[in-house]
């Protein structure tokens, strides 16, 4: 197959001029001219090819260049230095409403991109009723788009982009917006011209759509790419550095006094009879962890000191999306664990043999009170960090990973 979009050792630079933050500083900068200026690579020696009809996604933090990449393919930016090269007409949702001019009317934007793209308006005018259906914002049509919601102006940019028929489209974060059963259309359309032969370049936080919808990936960090090959292979080195991160700032965390005294003033309480002095994470081989996968094994680990004996005491923990529902709160009282009585320092454990959760972004609890649980000793209230990835699941919406079979019958 031929190349359609070649990056031969691809650099992009940026000058950027300090602000002066002082009256003073600003007086000095008019005497003395401009404040110095200040250069940085956004991208550097980025090297990679995409054939017909493959699908790349480009994955990286905040900042990794992903979107530099994008307005080179474009040519909205232009290299600094090294050689980009496409063929054949491309579409791009780089940027919220890119391409509509807002004093217009979504309707006189559908005609204003089609004619950027090589479209008459009659061609257009054809493609109309399909744009309005998928973006669904008929109602709206006739009003200026500069009146329109961040949803609406995804879904009309969407839907105008993949109705003109591109040799290549490029999206990036167009899941980001709107609910979701417009980013399930936007998935299946998506899927509709990959099996259709269409070169896509995907940019998602998403990963594991990234690995299902990519033949390839490139791993930017930095401006720097890190990685290039096989969509599964660098999606799973891009997320061991994330969990790499993510432990070592947990960590920092956990030392850090500023941190634990704002978190405690706001989600404890308690009487302090008994104190958890500790919350760990483990993994199978007793590692403190913050991230783990959907189907791993979880220790939440209690550490406590009672300063009396209390006879009876209950512990529990839950577990809280970080959006705000409940999602499990087992406490040794309904579970029938008798403990008889505590006094001084001690540890209890709650296993969890494969984690339920699918992936996003997690807050743990943990308690200790009377054998009644009316009277609380001491109450960490979602104080403890849990991230959980689910890539290469077979399951992608909601929180709960669903155990299940289908069946059918003609």
């Amino acid at each position: 197959m031929s190349v359609v979009i070649e990056f031969d050792k691809v650099s992009r630079q940026f000058v950027r001029r300090q602000n002066a933050s002082t009256i003073q500083e600003r007086f000095m900068g008019l005497i003395r001219g401009l404040p110095p200026a200040e250069a940085f690579w956004a991208v550097r020696d980025v090297s990679f090819a995409v054939e017909e009809g493959q699908s790349i996604g480009l994955v990286g933090h905040n900042g990794a260049g992903k979107s530099t990449i994008l307005k080179l393919m474009t040519r909205v930016l232009e290299p600094t230095s090294g050689r980009v090269t496409t063929q054949g007409r491309i579409a791009a949702l780089l940027e919220l409403g890119s391409g509509f001019h807002p004093e217009l009317s979504g309707r006189e934007n559908v005609f204003l991109y089609g004619s950027l793209m090589g479209f008459g308006r009659k061609e257009m005018q054809r493609k109309l009723p399909e744009i309005i259906e998928f973006s669904e914002i008929g109602p709206f049509l006739d009003t200026e788009v500069k009146h329109y919601s961040s949803g609406m102006y995804t879904r009309l940019a969407f839907a105008v982009a993949t109705a003109v028929d591109p040799d290549i489209l490029i999206t990036d974060e167009v899941l980001a917006v709107g609910d979701e059963t417009f980013q399930r259309k936007c998935i299946d359309r998506i899927y509709g011209f990959r099996r259709a032969g269409k070169t896509i370049v995907f940019v998602s936080h998403a990963l594991d759509v990234v690995r299902s919808l990519c033949d390839v990936a490139v791993w930017l960090d930095h401006g720097e790419m890190k990685a290039y090959g096989e969509a599964g292979k660098v999606v799973d080195a891009y997320l061991a550095d994330v969990n790499e991160r993510e432990r070592a700032e947990f960590e920092e965390r956990l030392h850090s006094e500023d941190d634990d005294q704002i978190r405690e003033s706001r989600m404890r309480r308690g009487s302090r009879e008994v104190e958890i002095t500790r919350v760990q994470l483990l993994d199978a081989q007793g590692r403190e962890r913050i991230t783990f996968r959907t189907h791993e094994p979880l220790t939440i680990r209690i550490h406590y000191l009672a300063h009396q004996r209390i006879e009876r005491p209950v512990f529990g923990v839950g577990i809280n999306h970080e959006s705000g529902p409940w999602l499990t709160g087992p406490n040794t009282g309904f579970d029938k664990y008798h403990i008889p009585f505590i006094e001084g320092a001690g540890i209890i454990d709650y296993h969890i043999p494969r984690l339920p959760f699918l992936g996003g972004r997690y807050l743990v609890s943990a308690s200790a009170t009377d054998s009644t649980q009316l009277y609380e000793f001491d109450v960490h209230d979602r104080m403890y960090p849990l991230v959980i990835h689910s890539d290469g699941l077979s399951q992608r919406y909601g929180m709960v990973f669903c155990e299940g079979n289908w069946s059918w019958h003609g």
